[in-house]
């Protein structure tokens, strides 16, 4: 168990830990395009940090430390999943938006392109392979290649090599769109 110092390190190291709670959670949400696989995820992720808590070496990316666990968490319900080789159930269909106040006619306008080019972009990050997606996300969160080498568990070429390809496969399948 732990003992006086040890819950107040706890305590302080969860608290600096929620500060990354919205970055989990669309990095969650990008890796499985389900708002609520994304909730788990996050939610797990938390789980497993006060759980290993006494892992956490003082002094190193606490950030870093939490995208590992998230990663690792998809990663193997991404595996379960596939050994399992279910499609569709229950929880397949898109949520319905609550309605609210209509907006301005420009407002309007500007909310559905934003959703269009979103959704574009979401549907070409989907189909990049998992490591691809997994090295976009981490870039457009802000690590750099080193540490993203170290949370991918392989060398810095490799990364840049599967964002430099992930970059190109996402231009193309984005021209491919725009051209239709």
């Amino acid at each position: 168990m732990f003992g006086r110092g040890d819950a107040s390190r706890r305590a302080r190291l969860m608290r600096e830990a929620l500060a990354h709670a919205d970055a989990l959670h669309d990095f969650a949400y990008h890796l499985s395009g389900n708002p609520t696989e994304a909730d788990d995820l996050v939610q797990e992720t938390y789980a497993r940090a006060l759980g290993a808590v006494e892992q956490f070496v003082l002094g190193s990316n606490l950030k870093a430390w939490l995208f590992r666990i998230l990663q690792h968490l998809f990663i193997d319900d991404y595996r379960r999943q596939r050994a399992r080789q279910t499609e569709g159930g229950l929880d397949t269909t898109d949520a319905v938006p609550v309605a609210g106040a209509p907006p301005a006619q420009d407002e309007l306008g500007q909310r559905q392109l934003t959703e269009v080019v979103g959704h574009e972009i979401e549907a070409a990050l989907m189909k990049l392979t998992p490591d691809a997606r997994l090295a976009v996300l981490l870039d457009l969160q802000g690590f750099d290649e080193a540490e993203m080498a170290t949370l991918l568990d392989c060398p810095p070429g490799t990364v840049k090599s599967r964002l430099f390809r992930a970059r190109a496969t996402l231009r193309d399948l984005l021209r491919e769109h725009r051209e239709r």
